[in-house]
């Protein structure tokens, strides 16, 4: 069931955290993204394929491997990321989303706001890169 949300609605800290209308509108920022990114990929497959030019000159040739090997990493991060915002949509039906994986905490609306797909809490992520750069230092 959809809630009806205004256009210019944006969570707020004096509501209920995680109400209906939290849910649907980071449902629909989750959604949006995804549809961007689905987008782009669409685009960046048609460019490919139609930039199948074979270049006389080898650096021209490097040149244009090149951009076609970053094109296809970034096109590798955005297929992750999309998996990630279908976890997070996932979350939205499973009514656990915006919270802390780690403490069961809220994570905070201005931090959802800025990247709906955080599973941590900003401390939680600290703590998280802290133990990350001390393993990885050794």
């Amino acid at each position: 069931m959809a809630v009806e949300i205004e256009a210019s609605y944006k969570p707020c800290e004096d509501e209920p955290f995680m109400n209906d209308r939290q849910r649907e509108y980071f449902k629909r920022k989750l959604l949006a993204w995804k549809d961007e990114i689905l987008e782009e990929s669409r685009e960046t497959l048609a460019s490919l394929q139609s930039d199948n030019e074979n270049h006389p000159d080898i650096a021209d040739r490097a040149s244009s491997e090149t951009d076609r090997s970053i094109e296809l990493r970034s096109r590798d991060r955005q297929r992750k990321l999309i998996s990630k915002i279908d976890s997070a949509l996932a979350r939205i039906d499973e009514g656990v989303y915006g919270y802390c994986e780690e403490t069961g905490e809220p994570i905070s609306l201005k931090r959802l706001d800025a990247r709906p797909i955080a599973t941590l809490s900003i401390e939680a992520q600290e703590r998280h890169e802290r133990r990350e750069k001390v393993y990885r230092d050794d």
